[in-house]
């Protein structure tokens, strides 16, 4: 079993993070034109969470604020065309020329795909709190492995 504090997966999941969060941007950015979106991009970041969270690099935290904010965002995204006369959820679209891109397109579904990213990311950190990662790290890097001395078997 590897150590509860290696460096061999620290060091790897530090390097691979940074490439884990380009994906999910991409496929956050890319999703409504292409396979992708808020969903995926969130279980993206989720993934890089849960690992970072394993490897002992950081702790999951401000779960409910994550899924507060997305939750928001989602319904502003919704309800916002209803003010303007238009269905619930339709989509505006908005095209501008950016000099070293050339014509970017974007629309009304990008703050949505946000949300839901951050409806997912927060489902993530919440189910990681609840499961009480941070216990069972810290229970794995005893000297007992985990244990309280009850589960032990007496050698015959």
């Amino acid at each position: 079993m590897i150590a509860a504090r290696s460096p061999i997966v620290c060091l790897g999941v530090q390097a691979a993070s940074p490439i884990a969060l380009v994906v999910g941007l991409y496929l956050l950015f890319a999703g409504h034109n292409s396979p992708g979106g808020g969903f995926a991009a969130g279980l993206v970041f989720g993934a890089v969470i849960t690992l970072r969270t394993l490897a002992g690099l950081q702790k999951p935290r401000f779960a409910t604020q994550i899924i507060s904010v997305g939750s928001l965002i989602v319904a502003a995204v919704a309800v916002a065309p209803l003010l303007w006369g238009d269905p619930m959820l339709d989509q505006k679209i908005v095209e501008t020329s950016i000099p070293i891109f050339g014509k970017v397109k974007s629309g009304s579904a990008l703050p949505f795909d946000i949300g839901v990213t951050a409806i997912v990311v927060g489902l993530i950190l919440a189910l990681l709190d609840g499961l009480s990662v941070d216990t069972l790290l810290e229970n794995r890097g005893s000297d007992d492995g985990g244990t309280t001395g009850s589960d032990e078997v007496a050698p015959a």
